[in-house]
């Protein structure tokens, strides 16, 4: 690649950078935060939610408006819609402020994200240059979560607001060069594949269908972050799933008649790319829900501060290296379909061991665990992006990662609702708050649901093998994917949750005392 290819490669990759690095700086300073404006616990938990609503609801219309309003437009636009919230949310003085810049910023991440995506398949040359683009994306997306839990720790010793300021300067010096860099035409020159331009502008807007998917996803995600209350207001929770529901057969009556569908369903017919959602959805499900529940364990029993813990879940971002070194070689000679089933079956191990964790376990003793997991996701998680994408047209790889970006929000939703509600009623009827025997026997409990998500997610990839052909040659593509770690908003923001953060479990055993970090 020349200079220019190169530059603008890093461009994309600082966008994917960005968004991972602003959830997970988020994450460690909002113990900060509730202090300074004192805020009650509910509202700082709505901080963190209203990133996760807005990503997860919008992240299928962000993908389909890249593809049909233009990528280089929608990329541009929406980067300055974040900078601009996120330096709101910096001078922020009442709770409600920041949860409306974190909503708008979410969704601001989920128009850019997918247009990112699909800037990088549609300028790059598919093969070597192709390859090389996105094996460099898939180290920087890796490198923000795993950074971004470091550099919000020292930030927030210099300040809070500087979590939000810091992003803002990053924004900045990416858009004054994604305006110079972005082309209106592709690298390649070929019209056609324009990432600047929609490929049939007369074609007129779904508007209906955009309103009903939007209202639809927000509703689920609402639904889906509320499951951690279990029973408590379990009325409220099953009328937003209900509606969410309705106005999902609303949406699937509006695509089939409308002339120009903002979702064409036929690619819900295609079997690999509904599977690797759904495969996406458990993995990445599994892995921030047993990362939550680690870092819990960590805070709460062990007593480690969120640096200490955001050092010691470093090793976590070993996928980082592995994904653009290890996975594309054993992709080339296995398969992705093989390489999916044996990143899932790393995960059922490493989750495995980490079953009977006791109270004293040395770091040490964890690190199998870590590392395996780490490795699981570097060589899961790409593959499952390429099944994703894979044999679909140019003109909807904006709908194809739009659809595996919702999959992966909303499996990280799932994940750590999930572990939150079983570790609720776990600690139900118990001083958990105040019997360390109690607490570890929660998280162990809770510890049992991402074991069960890979292992679903297991079975459900070995079907991948039954209609995968044989692999791919040497040196052939690897295909339109990104092989990276998703910088998923609910995930990443309980990597460095602190203990004093959360309400204390004795005030109301059916809740975790952990759910802002949950959420």
């Amino acid at each position: 690649m020349g200079t220019r290819a190169w530059a603008l490669l890093l461009v994309l990759c600082g966008t994917i950078f960005l968004e991972g690095i602003d959830v997970a700086m988020l994450a460690v300073a909002i113990p900060s935060i509730r202090s300074d404006l004192d805020l009650p616990t509910d509202t700082a938990a709505w901080v963190m939610s209203a990133y996760v609503l807005g990503y997860a609801g919008f992240t299928l219309l962000g993908g389909r408006a890249a593809d049909l309003l233009g990528r280089r437009r929608m990329f541009l636009t929406w980067l300055t819609v974040f900078l601009a919230f996120s330096g709101l949310g910096g001078f922020a003085t009442e709770g409600w402020t920041l949860i409306v810049a974190r909503f708008v910023t979410g969704v601001s991440a989920a128009f850019m994200t997918p247009a990112a995506l699909s800037l990088i398949t549609t300028s790059y040359e598919e093969g070597e240059q192709r390859n090389k683009a996105l094996l460099v994306f898939a180290g920087t997306a890796a490198g923000g979560f795993s950074l971004g839990l470091v550099i919000g720790g020292l930030l927030t010793q210099l300040g809070w607001r500087w979590v939000f300021f810091a992003p803002v300067l990053l924004a900045g010096a990416l858009l004054v060069a994604a305006v110079r860099l972005i082309p209106a035409m592709p690298l390649t020159e070929e019209p056609e594949k324009s990432p600047g331009r929609p490929r049939r502008r007369t074609e007129g807007f779904d508007i209906l269908g955009a309103t009903t998917a939007a209202a639809a996803m927000l509703l689920a995600a609402y639904a889906v972050i509320r499951l951690e209350h279990g029973l408590d207001g379990w009325q409220l929770t099953a009328g937003a799933a209900l509606a969410a529901t309705a106005l999902l057969v609303v949406f699937v009556a509006v695509e089939r008649r409308t002339p120009t569908p903002l979702v064409r369903l036929g690619i819900l017919r295609t079997g690999s790319v509904v599977r690797a959602d759904l495969g996406a959805l458990l993995f990445v499900g599994a892995f921030f829900g047993f990362q939550f529940v680690l870092t819990l364990y960590l805070q709460e029993l062990r007593g480690w501060s969120s640096l200490q813990t955001a050092i010691a879940l470093v090793v976590l971002g070993c996928d980082a290296i592995l994904a653009p070194t290890l996975t594309p070689r054993l992709v080339t000679r296995f398969g992705h379909a093989k390489v999916i089933l044996g990143g899932f079956v790393l995960a059922v191990v490493a989750y495995g061991l980490f079953l009977p964790v006791g109270m004293d376990w040395s770091y040490a003793a964890m690190f199998p665990t870590l590392i395996i997991a780490g490795t699981a996701f570097a060589l899961a998680y790409g593959p499952l992006t390429i099944a994703a994408t894979d044999g679909v047209a140019e003109s909807e790889q904006g709908l194809a990662s739009g659809l595996l970006h919702t999959a992966t929000q909303f499996g990280s939703a799932i994940g750590i609702s999930a572990v939150t509600a079983v570790y609720g009623l776990a600690s139900s009827g118990a001083s958990a708050g105040s019997d360390p025997d109690a607490t570890l026997s929660a998280f162990r409990a809770a510890l049992i649901v991402p074991v069960a998500m890979v292992t679903l997610g297991a079975l459900l990839s070995s079907f991948g093998l039954r209609s995968r052909t044989k692999p791919p040659k040497a040196g052939a593509p690897i295909g339109p994917a990104v092989l990276a770690a998703p910088t998923t908003a609910a995930a990443t923001v309980i990597a460095a949750t602190p203990a004093d953060a959360v309400p204390d479990a004795s005030a109301n055993p059916t809740r975790n005392p952990t759910r802002q970090a949950s959420s």
